[in-house]
């Protein structure tokens, strides 16, 4: 029978049990930005109440609720594991974690200079250009969650990723503005301009922000990293009128976070000195670490770890509590190691393309159809954009509950186009509606992965793959040196993850200004919910050329119709970059199969020689590549893809037309395309 003390004792117990719950959904309700600059100053405790207030009761905050539970009894698990381990000897998990440190020591490269910028308030920015008269008072861009706000709204607690009727709880004179993407990629192209002069590949992690390596530059100009990146600030405020912050560092993990130091218009240097790195990153708060979310935070600071410098005396636990990746990148982050290889993004190798919509709770079929024909429409866009095909096919439904449910299909075919993409989803579609009654959404997206690219690179005239030099051998392996060993590291795949749980956020507190009563959208809100699924100017678009490259003009590109669909400039606009020396370009003569360097007049100089019957006698008689047949005496050498067709009553209308090039005469008679007309 229990006394009066151990009931009194139980009742205490669950009332601070019930007070930890309810901290611990404040904090989660802050929001993935909480870490932006300009929140020094606030306090989140206020904020929180708030955000708490108003949204309790709604679906928005009783997900978030079961969401917090379900994080809370995860870390209650993970506390448990803790203590068995603690009786138990950890001492070859002890050996084997210093074993990886001093692997990762000696792999650490301070060689590199990277920078990180990253545009202030880019959003709010560009929009005072046309309107100064916002830049004294607060404003925010995006209605029903906001994208960004300048720094007197964040005064207030206003930042990204935030409600739009919360903001306004917070700071009820704060002016919000539709998104205008169209504004920001033109002001964006600008400033990757001024990019390219310093480091020609650099590498765009979104519409305002990018990585540099300006080791070359800093030496081809004698400068230090501190002048360049000042210069480069400098240029880039004179030239488009706005602001950026940089961090300079001996990687990107670092320079990244050394960003964010001394916003807005400031920059921040982490020299590339060992002893500098591990202080840095002593006292570093793990959450500002990018690829450490809300979850990933909780969980580190249950077992003792707030800052980065406390991940080392629980290095023997971090594998078996949270697993060998993570394991990896925590003492990656203790040390302040990261990658320094910085390359355009399109260079990176894509897994997927997908796109989803979020809409108020639907459950007629009808409606429902429609949004798969529109999501199918606008991932083909995406598709087209990104030039791949996918040989799978993703369905992804949220229910009004907030459970979620995936389902994919292979198709016959690889698919891209909108009725492909809608014909093959809507039987899952279908499906999902008979094993769930009474369906009703308020999410549905639609992904391809195991993607195919539709990109035609790399083949010659007559669009066979370019033949290697006669005297040519094969390439030797490259030597597995430092940056190879950088990218089997898990940083991308953390980082990854912190991306979409802030891309889940936005998407969860769309859901939230949702459910709050308004009026019918209006033109101008339903151009910003299209806006909105741009995923925030997350789309990847090439490098510029250096201003000391030339433009490409029609003159210098030869564009080779659409069986053939490549471009050669004339000149390589790469100039010396950090990552590897520029390669000569080599175009293959469709007659001799030599190459030759990449200029229209020599070019066309040398296939004319070709053409001449003593140099095919030539040619015959010299060692030809297997692909290449001799045809008649009269006809010339060509690639047997060049016969494709013959015979089929397929291929270009007979006939000679302009810009062609006959070889020989009578039947055996091949056409060769090399002028700038029209494209085949």
């Amino acid at each position: 029978m229990s006394t009066d003390g151990e009931v009194s004792r139980d009742v205490k117990d669950a009332a601070n049990n019930a007070v930890s719950e309810h901290d611990t959904l404040k904090y989660h309700l802050l929001g993935p930005s909480l870490t932006k600059a300009g929140q020094d100053s606030v306090d989140q405790q206020k904020v929180s109440e708030i955000i708490y207030n108003a949204s309790k009761g709604s679906k928005y905050f009783n997900n978030e609720e079961y969401k917090d539970k379900n994080l809370t009894q995860k870390i209650e698990k993970i506390l448990a594991r803790k203590r068995q381990l603690e009786r138990v000897d950890l001492a070859s998990d002890l050996r084997r974690a210093d074993e990886y440190i001093a692997e990762l020591e000696m792999s650490r490269d301070l060689s590199q200079t990277v920078v990180h910028i990253d545009c202030d308030a880019f959003y709010a920015a560009v929009e005072e250009l046309d309107q100064p008269e916002l830049k004294h008072v607060p404003m925010a861009v995006g209605k029903g969650v906001l994208t960004t706000c300048n720094y007197h709204a964040r005064k207030f607690g206003c930042r990204s990723g935030m409600a739009g009727f919360v903001a306004t709880k917070l700071c009820p004179d704060l002016i919000c503005l539709p998104l205008n993407f169209e504004k920001y990629t033109a002001k964006a192209q600008e400033v990757r301009e001024i990019l390219a002069d310093y480091d020609p590949r650099f590498e765009s992690a979104s519409i305002d922000e990018a990585y540099l390596n300006i080791t070359d530059y800093c030496e081809e100009k004698q400068m230090n990293p501190e002048e360049a990146v000042t210069q480069l600030r400098n240029e880039i405020s004179d030239k488009t009128h706005i602001t950026i912050s940089a961090g300079i560092a001996a990687n990107a993990k670092i320079a990244k976070i050394a960003s964010n130091r001394n916003k807005p218009n400031g920059q921040f240097r982490v020299a590339n000195d060992r002893t500098t790195i591990l202080a840095f990153m002593r006292d570093l708060p793990t959450r500002k670490v990018n690829g450490v979310g809300r979850v990933f935070e909780r969980e580190l600071d249950a077992i003792g770890i707030k800052t980065c410098g406390e991940i080392y005396p629980q290095r023997a636990y971090l594998s078996k509590l949270f697993g060998e990746k993570a394991f990896q990148f925590l003492m990656q982050c203790h040390l302040g190691l990261g990658r320094t290889k910085i390359q355009p993004a399109e260079e990176y190798i894509r897994k997927s393309v997908g796109t989803e919509s979020t809409f108020r709770d639907m459950d007629d079929k009808t409606e429902l159809r429609a949004k798969l024909r529109w999501i199918a429409e606008e991932l083909e866009k995406d598709l087209t954009r990104t030039q791949f095909k996918g040989r799978t096919l993703v369905l992804k439904i949220k229910l009004h509950t907030y459970e979620v449910f995936t389902r994919q299909t292979i198709p016959p075919k690889a698919v891209s186009t909108a009725d492909d993409l809608y014909t093959y989803s809507l039987p899952i579609l279908a499906k999902l509606e008979k094993e769930i009654p009474n369906m009703k959404l308020r999410l549905m997206g639609l992904r391809c992965t195991h993607l195919v690219s539709t990109k035609k690179v790399g083949i010659d005239f007559f669009g066979l793959q370019p033949h290697p030099p006669l005297d040519s051998s094969k390439p030797k392996p490259e030597p597995n040196d430092n940056d190879s060993e950088w990218e089997v590291w898990p940083e991308a795949e953390f980082e990854a993850a912190a991306r979409q749980e802030r891309q889940d956020d936005m998407n969860e507190l769309e859901r939230l200004s949702q459910e709050q009563p308004q009026p019918p959208l209006s033109q101008e809100q339903q151009i910003e919910e299209s806006n909105r699924r741009l995923k925030h100017g997350r789309a990847i678009l090439p490098n510029p050329s250096p201003s000391s490259i030339p433009k490409a003009t029609s003159n210098d590109v030869r564009e080779l119709g659409p069986s053939v669909g490549f471009q050669k400039p004339a000149t390589n606009p790469h100039p010396k970059a950090h990552s590897s020396p520029p390669k000569k370009q080599l175009w293959t003569c469709p007659i001799c199969a030599r190459p030759q360097e990449a200029s229209d007049k020599d070019f066309n100089d040398h296939v004319d020689f070709c053409l001449s019957r003593g140099t095919i006698r030539e040619a015959v008689g010299e060692a030809i590549p297997e692909a290449y047949v001799r045809l008649e005496e009269k006809s010339a050498v060509v690639p047997m893809a060049a016969a494709v067709g013959r015979g089929s009553g397929r291929g270009r209308p007979r006939g000679k037309r302009k810009g062609d090039v006959m070889v020989g005469n009578g039947r055996g008679n091949k056409r060769i395309f090399f002028g700038k007309g029209e494209s085949g």
